[in-house]
């Protein structure tokens, strides 16, 4: 507000110099003013004046609820109720802010802002208050830490400021601009001119900025530009105060006298819709505040300085029976704010209280404030003692208070002696074993200890679970490789080592000595390949997909068959998903349920790979349901027939995964609502307080999961009975079991965590129990006594202590409908088998076991992000095909490193660093239900001639001539096969101290042109396909020199080039490969691993070793034409 209209006698009140927390009488200050004010002997004022017992808050009608002393005798210059809490801010003349909490004005934190000027605004922020004096505009945490100073120029005197979103900031005063200060950089952005000086008040809406001046107009600004749109000549002496809302402007303000400035009494309204003035509004106080209250009605609340304030209607006439008196114990009052609920007023005057008039017994000040945290008690008594005999104790244990001071620890070096670490005792073995050799011992390493570690540890053992950042207390894992010490080598994320040959010198079969096929993890979004592996390792699964074959251009089945055909005709070799993951990021929901990860997000591990693998894996079953519902045989492909799968309506998907629900709602009511639904997959709900439950309650994992099936919850749902939202109990009933149970496992936080952990150990503890009895806590069994407990029906020996830590899950489940349509589910073993009789005898009763297939894991490491594996019981079909053995495994699939695993290892999981992801589960002799026959879907019909995307094609350009029937190649012939490339994403490396460069990410590149030549008949010679691949994405640099591709030539628009999708050519390749031809071609391994072909190599003529002698470089065809054929090529 302006206060050129205040009493002259507030300037006889010098600066309060009082402490920052503890405000004081002022000496000069007459003690009849406050007669109602209660001071402690010390003369402190107490919290707050409580109201008299006889007042009685009407509800809708403002009444004092409380009054508060913020500091005796300085008068209170702003207050503002806070946007985010329930808190009412002060600030006073001495430049101090005080916050209290709650309609009872607790006292929460109370600090010096300046030290000379007074606090002239006071706006609120999500993360702290701003406050703006003279010549500072401060941000500051709500108890009192400064978040940034901004000092502006010492001729500068600001007024006021405006938020005009959650960065920006505009600061007015008597200067003639406003300038406009960046919150994030705190910087000043902009500096606009003001044609007239002195803006005090600033309010903004939805179409303008206004600005109220010193001399008593108002100035509606652009939003954009900040140019004047109109002016108000409100008063013709200065501006008091103005408010707006809706599309009406209320101020008021002084008139010029003889005398000098009087106070009008007369408020200025003023319609925004035609930028004029509308009947003045007299009203019976002298107005120095206004504000609109909008709550049923647009009524204003018009205070003047004496605490008198009156509400009226902006358009009616003011009634002298609305008038209430606010008690102020000095004067004046100073300030005034509403809440944002509009349910509480606060008012500050010139001895230096706060009354706060409310609504309502008990309002808020904000419709939905966040919880207020407030300072935790003293921890100090609470730390754990100390024990000083130990040498390794760290001193940073020791609580010591944040000090610029000298610390009496801290002697001179004249009064103390550096006392190293005393050195760890040499291992008892290497004394044994050493041999002297003169003063030198030499002795063979006993493997006790990590290489150039030595223990640094407090406890034995620590059980806490860190979530997913557990970092090393050794110092040097710290700098090394912390969080590694306690993940196996096999489970830590794998890169791969590129060289001046890319990846032709790398050995895959160091880290994969299996004939089962990796998946490299180098593409952007590789981070689902061990959810590929598991399709691909569910037969049923595998062989539909391959038997699939549409016309859409991005089909992620389509997608998913030719990378599962890839890994069928891989020896070890490991494969990449670029063709399939390049559909998946052009699907709309994939984006919109954030799983496509930027490059920075996946290379720093800022994502949550649990919960994106689990999404993943919703998303993808879904989307092979829909792409399989569709069955319409393909006409751009003319041999691609239907699946044998197919038969009915319903995906095939759908019969593997989907599990058939009647979903209940009863009402309280008691009208009851069926819907009968279906899902793929199932999320495990937890019980409730499970975490709290420390006792170690046995609660098994098939419990849990009839929970999370036969889910039952209390929710909010529309009765129809009842025409309105009610509680309902939301009931799920199970009609139809899937063949494969698919399980998210939810483990996103340290409650599910522990509960896990809990159910791991109370597991632990009974199968001690089960096979040797009550054993005391601190006994251990060795691991003969273990062996002795070996049953001969069943394994050669019974589980060791090591294989029964930290296992919860089941290998197979026991599931069974009953007939009120309820579920029986338990944990099967193979020993229940004896009682129950075999599976296959049970199903025709509606009893089903099922088997752990996979389990996919999400491996904690805070420097790399983490990665996920999987674990997957391979089965016999696969092994007769890769290795002509039969029989089953459990195998550790972690990108292209794949390791044989016991089984019991797929379901430990140590929660500091292997937390389950996702579970799938498989019901006995799955195979046997389906025909797992592959048809090899592509025909010879796709090598005919087709149609151009590119509009603009001429034929009389065309570079091919397409295969007549008669041309159709056959087993062994010769095809000759050239591929051009654009790069996609440069790549990254780096260079070493001595001047060698490392590649950190290799280039990605895309196919861009095929060309296939005749090898042999008439037209020998002559190209049957050369192919432009259209492409969606962003080109980085199109190689043109080498490759001979121009900007445009990819785009459809405007290229003149035979034009088609990247999924047309690699059918027609797909098929010469499948028909046995033999390609011929320079570097075609490089071709052939971009296209994303995997061809057997005895299908390969690759110039490149043909002339390749060993020990010696690559000869380049430039060479080789010139040698050989007497020509001269360029740009090769």
């Amino acid at each position: 507000m302006n206060f050129e209209g205040l009493d002259p006698g507030l300037a006889e009140y010098a600066p309060a110099m009082h402490s920052a927390l503890d405000p004081v009488l002022d000496a000069h200050l007459n003690p009849s003013l406050l007669q109602n004010v209660e001071l402690d002997p010390e003369g402190v004022a107490l919290e707050a004046l409580p109201v008299q017992e006889s007042v009685h808050i009407m509800e809708g009608v403002y009444s004092e609820l409380h009054s508060v002393v913020a500091e005796v005798g300085v008068p209170v210059t702003v207050s503002h109720f806070d946007l985010h809490e329930e808190m009412l801010w002060v600030g006073s003349h001495g430049g101090h802010a005080t916050s209290f909490f709650g309609p009872t004005l607790e006292r929460y934190s109370s600090f010096q802002v300046n030290s000379s000027d007074e606090i002239r605004q006071i706006q609120s922020l999500e993360n702290g208050i701003l406050f703006l004096t003279k010549n500072n505009l401060k941000y500051m945490a709500r108890g009192g830490l400064i978040i940034f100073d901004y000092l502006l120029d010492e001729s500068e005197d600001m007024q006021s400021l405006l938020l005009t979103d959650s960065s920006m900031l505009l600061v007015g005063g008597l200067q003639n601009h406003i300038l406009e200060i960046d919150l994030n950089t705190v910087q000043e952005t902009q500096k606009y001119a003001v044609e007239t000086p002195g803006v005090a008040i600033m309010r903004q809406t939805n179409r303008f900025f206004f600005c109220g001046h010193t001399s008593g107009k108002i100035s509606l600004r652009d939003l954009r530009t900040f140019k004047v749109e109109h002016e108000f000549d409100a008063f013709s002496g200065s501006l008091s105060d103005f408010d707006v809302h809706g599309n009406l402007l209320a101020s008021c303000g002084f008139s010029s006298r003889l005398t000098g400035l009087a106070c009008d009494r007369f408020l200025k309204v003023y319609d925004l819709r035609m930028m004029r003035a509308i009947t003045p509004l007299q009203v019976h106080v002298d107005p120095a505040f206004l504000r609109f209250i909008p709550t049923y009605t647009s009524r204003l609340a018009i205070i003047s300085q004496s605490g008198q304030c009156q509400f009226c209607e902006p358009t009616g006439l003011a009634n002298p029976a609305d008038i209430f008196h606010v008690n102020p114990v000095g004067p004046l009052l100073m300030t005034f704010d509403v809440s944002a609920s509009k349910q509480a007023l606060a008012f500050g005057d010139s001895e230096g209280c706060v009354h706060l008039w409310t609504d309502s017994p008990e309002p808020s000040f904000n419709p939905y404030s966040r919880e207020t945290e407030f300072a935790l008690p003293c921890l100090v008594d609470s730390l754990p003692p100390l024990d000083w005999s130990q040498d390794l104790l760290p001193l940073s244990l020791i609580p010591v208070p944040l000090t610029t001071d000298t610390l009496l620890s801290d002697w001179p070096a004249a009064n103390s002696a550096p006392a190293p670490r005393r050195a760890p005792p040499v291992d008892a073995e290497i004394l044994r074993t050493m041999k002297k050799v003169g003063f030198i011992g030499y002795a063979p390493n006993p493997r006790t200890r990590l290489r150039n570690q030595i223990p640094y540890r407090l406890k034995e053992s620590d059980s806490e679970f860190d979530s997913f950042s557990k970092v090393t207390e050794s110092p040097i894992g710290r700098e090394e490789e912390p969080h590694l010490h306690m993940v196996s080598k096999k489970y830590r994320k794998v890169t791969i080592k590129y060289s001046k040959l890319g990846l032709e010198d790398f050995d895959f079969k160091h880290y994969n000595k299996t004939l089962f096929a990796g998946l490299e993890p180098h593409i952007p979004n590789a981070y689902c390949n061990c959810m590929i592996q598991v399709l691909y390792f569910l037969e049923p699964v595998r062989c539909l997909i391959q038997n699939h074959l549409c016309q859409k251009e991005f089909c992620l089945a389509c997608e998913l068959g030719f990378l599962f055909h890839m890994l069928d005709l891989s020896r070890g070799d490991p494969c990449q998903g670029s063709n399939f993951l390049r559909a998946f990021r052009t699907i709309p929901e994939a984006s919109a349920l954030g799983l496509i990860l930027a490059d920075s997000d996946e290379a720093s591990g800022k994502g949550n790979l649990a919960r994106l693998i689990q999404r993943w894996n919703r998303f993808i079953l879904t989307q092979l349901h829909q792409d399989m519902q569709e069955l319409e045989v393909p006409q751009a492909y003319r041999g691609a027939a239907s699946s044998s799968f197919c038969s009915s309506g319903d995906s095939v998907i759908g019969q593997l995964f989907s599990c058939e629900m009647e979903n209940c709602s009863l009402c309280r009511c008691g009208s009851e609502t069926v819907r009968a639904s279906s899902t793929l997959l199932f999320t495990l709900s937890y019980p409730e307080g499970s975490n709290s439950d420390k006792t170690g309650k046995n609660c098994d994992f098939a419990q849990v999961l009839k929970r999370s099936i036969c889910l039952e919850q209390n929710t909010q749902a529309w009765c129809d009975n009842c025409e309105k939202y009610q509680p309902t109990i939301q009931t799920r009933n199970i009609r139809h079991l899937p063949d494969i149970l698919v399980i998210n496992c939810e483990v996103n936080s340290l409650k599910e965590a522990d509960f896990w952990r809990m159910q791991a150990d109370v597991a632990f503890k009974m199968a001690i129990k089960k096979h040797s009895g009550e054993i005391s806590k601190n006994t251990e069994l060795a691991l003969a006594d273990w062996k002795e407990l070996g049953s001969p029906e069943g394994m050669l020996r019974c589980p060791s202590i090591e294989e029964l830590k930290n296992v919860w899950l089941p290998f197979s489940i026991r599931m069974k409908l009953t007939k009120n349509k309820g579920l029986d589910v338990c944990n099967w073993t193979d020993g229940d088998e004896m009682q129950w009789g075999p599976a296959r005898a049970e199903e025709e009763h509606g009893v089903y076991v099922y088997d752990l297939m996979a389990t996919v894991v999400h491996i904690l490491d805070s420097r790399t992000g983490g990665s996920l594996v999987a674990h997957i019981k391979v089965g016999e079909t696969y092994h007769q095909r890769k290795e002509g053995v039969t029989h089953q495994q459990w195998y550790l699939f972690n990108d292209f490193l794949i390791e044989p695993i016991d089984k019991h290892e797929a379901v430990q999981f140590d929660m500091n660093w292997k937390v389950p992801a996702i579970l799938y589960y498989t019901k006995r002799n799955l195979n046997s239900k389906y025909n797992l026959n592959i048809k090899n879907p592509i025909e010879a019909s796709v090598l005919m001639a087709e149609a151009s995307l590119a509009r603009k094609q001429r034929k009389t350009h065309t570079t091919f001539i397409p295969l007549m029937l008669n041309e159709m190649p056959q087993v062994g012939d010769l095809v000759g096969l050239d591929a051009e490339f654009v790069t996609l994403n440069e790549e990254e490396a780096e260079l070493r101290s001595d001047g060698t460069k490392s590649t950190i990410k290799p280039s990605q590149m895309s196919v861009a042109r095929i060309t296939c030549v005749r090898g042999q008949g008439p037209n020998e010679g002559i190209p049957f396909i050369d192919d432009y691949i259209s492409t969606q994405e962003q080109v980085v640099d199109y190689l043109t020199q080498y490759s001979g591709i121009k900007p445009g030539d990819l785009d459809a628009k405007i290229s003149s080039k035979h034009l088609t999708t990247l999924k047309s050519t690699y059918l027609k390749l797909r098929f010469l490969i499948d028909i046995g031809v033999k390609f011929v071609g320079h570097g075609l391994q490089k071709d052939f691993r971009v296209i994303n072909l995997m061809v057997p190599k005895d299908q390969v003529l690759d110039t490149v070793y043909l002339f390749h002698m060993p020990r010696k470089r690559m000869i380049s065809l430039r060479f080789l034409a010139w040698y050989f054929l007497g020509l001269k090529l360029f740009h090769l």
